[in-house]
């Protein structure tokens, strides 16, 4: 992309894309940016704004055609690029993850999991062995995934987020419930759920 395109914007896109996706999902062919907008509670002008950034997409008195823009928005997030991941930590945040998560949907493919257990070793979750961390290096090596999801202990993050930067690793899903920072030419997403009941609870105290 020449020009450069606002977080808030790119934060943006990946509703966008779930909101398509149902509309395929219900037989709706197009839409408008009007229609768009009532179904997301987002104003019109913003998803056409938004929309522009990346050539617009829509056509006057048409609107969108649903699959075409799920297919531009999906070439836009890289979920086309069919790009590899690996899990490190079973235990019930990352068996929770691995189960429910439609990853090839999103762009990925869960190809290792790995953890220190030696109970949860040899083990399968939605298909995937779970295997000896201390393999992860030559697996890395040999099959080259682009992202690790990290749902191990806080206490174990850095190490094990730098070890993984070091065998090639060059973006973090972290789950950790700690801040993980890296290099520039690192990706990372923090993603912490308490924060999420936080912001809850004073959405609740500020209607009562």
């Amino acid at each position: 992309m020449e020009k450069k395109v606002s977080a808030s914007v790119i934060n943006r896109l990946p509703r966008y894309y779930r909101y398509l996706t149902d509309l395929m999902e219900s037989g709706i062919e197009r839409i408008s940016s009007k229609e768009l907008s009532e179904r997301m509670c987002v104003t019109a002008s913003q998803i056409r704004q938004d929309l522009n950034c990346f050539g617009g997409f829509g056509q006057q008195g048409y609107g969108y055609n649903v699959k075409h823009l799920h297919s531009e928005i999906a070439k836009i997030l890289g979920l086309d690029r069919g790009y590899t991941a690996v899990l490190v930590g079973a235990g019930n945040m990352g068996r929770t993850f691995a189960m429910n998560t439609k990853f090839e949907s999103r762009g990925f493919k869960l190809i290792g999991i790995f953890d220190i257990d030696p109970n949860k070793i040899g083990k399968e979750i939605n298909g995937v062995e779970v295997m000896d961390y201390a393999l992860i290096r030559s697996f890395i090596k040999k099959y080259k995934p682009k992202m690790a999801i990290l749902t191990v202990p806080k206490t174990a993050i850095h190490a094990v987020a730098e070890e993984l930067i070091g065998y090639g690793i060059k973006a973090f899903l972290n789950f950790s419930y700690t801040e993980l920072s890296a290099a520039e030419d690192i990706a990372v997403e923090n993603v912490h759920l308490s924060d999420s009941l936080m912001r809850l609870s004073y959405k609740i105290l500020e209607h009562e």
